[in-house]
């Protein structure tokens, strides 16, 4: 697909350029000739959040100081070669509602797209004893390996792998992954997308992305569709504020990214061109799968900050964010890509919905942008508010009701290596208070 792959498959781009065509009508060629206004100017440079699409409260205008700030507004030189500022954006539920890497897992479900591997463990470093059995009775072995299992009739199959994927549980609530790993740096069950996608190549994990994706946004708001004897959303959307905040980002001379801890193949289709929001490939992070010589997708993944190929030791989820955005964006090496770099070298911008983005939002120099899910330790960070630039906003489409009595900030709030629960602190250590929900 490309070389950051190990690898990759080079996938041929068709190039696409809009020619205009002008018409040259003496009228025309007048007001082609007219100066421009210092109005229409001050415009270009300063480009405008829409004002027709509704945000919380003042959030737009402290968005629009935040890119007048920083863009063009205020740096012409951008426009001339200056070294531009960074935004970064999750993906799932941050730049649209629901999640497309389920509605992916969904679709390939449905539709027979899982390949039977020779062994379930295999395909999982931390899978137990008790998910292999499972996963093994459930869909069963007279299907050859590296064939499609039948999961759009075989609801047992089908549940099993989803469940496993969704909760990190057996259909019957044993644990499917056990072991020793950081807890902010992974999470195996988000590992494990890519991992059951492998024998696949890269080109047709797209296709099936690209079907699903169709379906999601042709199903009305508020649908559901049934995988297994699970019942989860059946609709997508883009968020029409996101989609505008990119475009305005980019248009005021922003590298805007996206990084996500979804299957990079599944989120470069959602991305990219005028039906996603114009963010191609070399602006889109998200788990990146070793291929093997003929192309086709391993259970191995590639690695962060020091951290070598692995079948997902690091990768972009909580700290594993930072570290991709470090490594990826800022070309920092090594170890030191985990760590929080000087203000130069760190976003102006971040969005996210959920813990997971907790780490690389807060990096942000400009503004902390949050769609209020009701994650704790990124709700008690937001709320907080330590530097005055957390920006919370309730999600655009179906916002959840206020959370009822407050987050667990100075118990249980923060999601530590070992996987323990405790106190959200600061960066002087003081620990943050519980708060309240209030903005939803």
């Amino acid at each position: 697909m490309r070389n950051r792959h190990v690898l990759a498959l080079t996938l041929a781009t068709a190039a696409t350029s809009l020619v205009a065509v002008a018409t040259s009508f003496p009228a025309a060629a007048a007001t082609a000739a007219t100066p421009r206004t210092a109005a229409s100017k001050a415009t270009d440079r300063c480009p405008q959040l829409s004002s027709k699409l509704t945000w919380y409260g003042d959030n737009r205008a402290r968005l629009q100081r935040m890119i007048d700030e920083r863009g063009t507004c205020a740096n012409p030189g951008l426009r001339h070669g200056d070294k531009k500022p960074v935004a970064a954006f999750d993906w799932d539920n941050t730049v649209v509602k629901n999640d497309v890497t389920d509605v992916t897992i969904a679709w390939a479900l449905r539709h027979d797209k899982i390949l039977r591997p020779k062994s379930w463990k295999s395909t999982s470093k931390w899978m137990t004893d008790a998910a292999h059995r499972a996963l093994t009775k459930a869909c069963g072995t007279s299907v050859p390996a590296g064939k499609p299992l039948p999961t759009s009739t075989d609801t047992a199959c089908a549940d099993e792998i989803f469940e496993i994927r969704e909760d990190g549980k057996t259909m019957s609530g044993e644990a499917a992954f056990a072991g020793t790993w950081n807890h902010r740096r992974t999470v195996p069950q988000y590992a494990w997308v890519p991992q059951i996608f492998a024998g696949h190549t890269v080109r047709e994990v797209e296709s099936y992305a690209r079907k699903a994706r169709k379906e999601a946004l042709a199903a009305p708001v508020g649908a559901t569709q049934t995988v297994g004897t699970h019942t989860i959303p059946g609709y997508a959307r883009y968020y029409e504020q996101q989609r505008d905040l990119i475009r305005t980002l980019k248009k005021a001379g922003f590298d805007v990214y996206i990084v996500s801890a979804g299957s990079e193949p599944v989120a470069e289709v959602w991305a990219g061109g005028r039906s996603g929001v114009g963010i191609d490939r070399k602006h889109t992070i998200a788990i990146r799968s070793v291929l093997d010589r003929k192309g086709r997708i391993t259970t191995w993944n590639q690695g962060c900050g020091g951290v070598p190929v692995s079948k997902g030791e690091a990768i972009p989820y909580i700290d594993g964010k930072r570290c991709w955005i470090n490594q990826e964006i800022f070309g920092v090496k090594g170890k030191a890509a985990w760590h929080k770099q000087r203000w130069d070298r760190r976003i102006a911008l971040g969005g996210g919905d959920a813990d997971t983005d907790v780490t690389f939002v807060g990096d942000a120099t400009g503004a902390h942008l949050v769609l209020n899910r009701n994650k704790s330790e990124f709700m008690c960070r937001a709320y907080d508010n330590a530097d005055g630039r957390w920006v919370v906003n309730p999600m655009f489409i179906e916002p959840l009701p206020q959370k009822a009595g407050t987050y667990p900030c100075s118990t249980s709030a923060y999601n530590a290596p070992d996987g323990s629960r405790t106190p959200v602190l600061r960066p002087d250590g003081s620990v943050v208070p519980d708060q309240r929900d209030s903005v939803y």
